[in-house]
């Protein structure tokens, strides 16, 4: 019992007790600022790696500084846009986070070493003329803009909670940078148009193909009396759908540094893998089936493994693509700096390309929860049949927007997925006939025809009928898909391109003036 009686005990007591808040306070700040840390450190050794390999050149001092610029721009691309890639199987449930961090660390790293390419576009898909920028220290400077306020405005939206692409934001970066150096017309406004067409074609595309594949799921599976029987007749078809997606992803965008693959050979890979895999997926199907009970929870166990491959094959495909978007600008200063002359394309040094891999895989153990949890689990409640549909539609949008010849944005298409499974939802629980036609055969009493919240707690079917008795105003408050999230992401995919642009353009002028 504590001395009541004595005053300078209890003094002694008092400060004790503040000492303990000051260290909790101060082991609470000193958690905070590991990651950026971390994140300094690691320009700093980009920095140092960088200097070992253009130490007495004339420019070396502009060469390390880009190197510490495109470490930063890795960094927020791994914090960022691999959240696209993971998020839909950890919002699902069907891997941990941690786990989903070192999967796509691996594969991330893995697709940009491996199938990385070994060479890129110096002005950015054809952005602005290279004639416009032709001097050497003037192409430097648009490149070095281009790289700073493209990280800048990738950091700022991970901050506020936006997946927003970051080819889109080097594209402003480059276009605003060239603006500043070679006026409005040094800039190729055809093409600008097409990239500002993938806001809308992107997420819709996406949206649509995964709405479509959750009512194939729905339809035939979840809403069938048996379950498990009709699991192991159409999963393996699912599957297979998935393999031969990828199969052709991968050879269409991952694999080009490896092999060169023609469309007939794209197409060949594509139908020989989905034959292969709906064989094998038959006998996989039935043996994980065995014995489970007929409810969505067991469904939920089947769709696992497909997911958390397709998770490891996205980021292995999205390391060999975006990894360009962090080191291409800065192998373009490497070369134009060493050379002292502009080229429409150069080879991508393998130290530059070491630094992108690495800092898009850091960057994603040090920021990627909180984008990895804004696309998995807060835009619309997601489970691995959900999930699935996402990660098949991610796949299969790229494939056709390619061989239509549109440009797409793999994040938008990936977050326009998810919001096509939650809008979907809101749709199909609200009109379906079937949906009613099934819980009655289940004599379970539909209470309100728009009675599908937020939850996603069972019923004796299964089904999600956690929400019977809701009233209206309830279930409106609770849609499936947070409108907050969907403004705020939207806003940001319209707003990237410009305020990349307006920042890469104030970068080159303060450059200007200054060196």
């Amino acid at each position: 019992m504590a001395d009541t009686t004595n005053p300078r005990k209890q003094t002694l007591d008092k400060d004790l007790d503040k000492l303990v808040h000051v260290e909790e306070a101060a082991s609470l700040l000193a958690r905070g600022l590991v990651a950026p840390g971390l994140a300094l450190l690691f320009l700093a050794l980009a920095a140092v790696f960088a200097s070992v390999y253009v130490i007495g050149e004339p420019r070396a001092i502009i060469i390390i500084a880009a190197a510490a610029i495109g470490a930063y721009m890795a960094l927020n691309i791994g914090a960022n846009d691999v959240a696209n890639n993971v998020g839909p199987a950890v919002g699902s449930r069907a891997m941990t986070l941690g786990g989903a961090l070192v999967i796509a660390a691996i594969f991330e790293s893995a697709g940009a070493l491996i199938a990385g390419g070994d060479v890129v576009n110096t002005v950015s898909k054809g952005i602005v003329a290279p004639e416009a920028v032709a001097s050497p220290s003037v192409f430097i400077g648009v490149m070095m803009a281009a790289l700073i306020s493209s990280a800048l405005w990738i950091n700022l939206a991970t901050w506020i909670g936006a997946p927003v692409s970051t080819t889109h934001s080097v594209v402003g970066g480059v276009m605003g940078a060239g603006i500043a150096a070679a006026g409005f017309s040094a800039v190729d406004w055809t093409v600008m148009a097409q990239i500002a067409a993938s806001w809308v074609v992107s997420p819709v595309m996406g949206g649509v193909v995964a709405a479509l594949f959750l009512a194939v799921i729905k339809t035939f599976i979840i809403y069938q009396d048996d379950k498990i029987t009709a699991a192991r007749r159409w999963l393996p078809l699912l599957i297979a759908v998935m393999a031969g997606a990828f199969a052709a992803y991968l050879a269409t965008k991952g694999l080009k540094k490896i092999v060169h693959v023609s469309a007939l050979g794209v197409t060949a890979l594509g139908l020989g893998t989905f034959v292969l895999i709906w064989v094998l997926s038959h006998f996989h199907v039935r043996r994980q089936s065995e014995g489970m009970e007929n409810r969505n929870q067991s469904l939920r166990e089947l769709f696992n493994l497909p997911l958390v491959i397709s998770a490891a094959l996205l980021s292995f495909a999205h390391g060999a693509n975006d990894v360009a978007n962090a080191v291409g600008p800065l192998a373009a200063i490497v070369f134009t700096a060493q050379a002292d002359t502009v080229t429409a394309e150069v080879a991508i040094p393998i130290w530059v390309m070491i630094i992108g891999a690495l800092g898009i895989s850091i960057g994603l153990v040090l920021y990627g929860p909180k984008l990895i949890r804004m696309v998995g689990e807060q835009i619309t409640k997601l489970n691995p049949m959900r999930a699935f549909c996402v990660a098949l539609a991610a796949a299969i949008t790229v494939i056709i927007a390619s061989w239509l010849g549109l440009p797409v944005s793999s994040t938008h298409t990936a977050v326009g997925a998810v919001f096509g499974v939650g809008f979907f939802r809101e749709w199909y629980t609200a009109r379906s006939k079937r949906r009613r036609a099934y819980l009655e055969r289940k004599g379970l009493q539909v209470k309100n025809e728009e009675r599908d919240g937020n939850s996603n707690t069972t019923g004796p079917s299964g089904g999600e009928s956690g929400d019977a008795g809701m009233s209206r105003e309830e279930i409106a408050r609770r849609k499936l898909v947070r409108r907050a999230h969907v403004r705020t992401i939207v806003a940001a995919w319209v707003t990237t391109v410009p305020a990349a642009g307006i920042l890469a353009a104030g970068v080159f002028l303060l450059f200007d003036a200054v060196l």
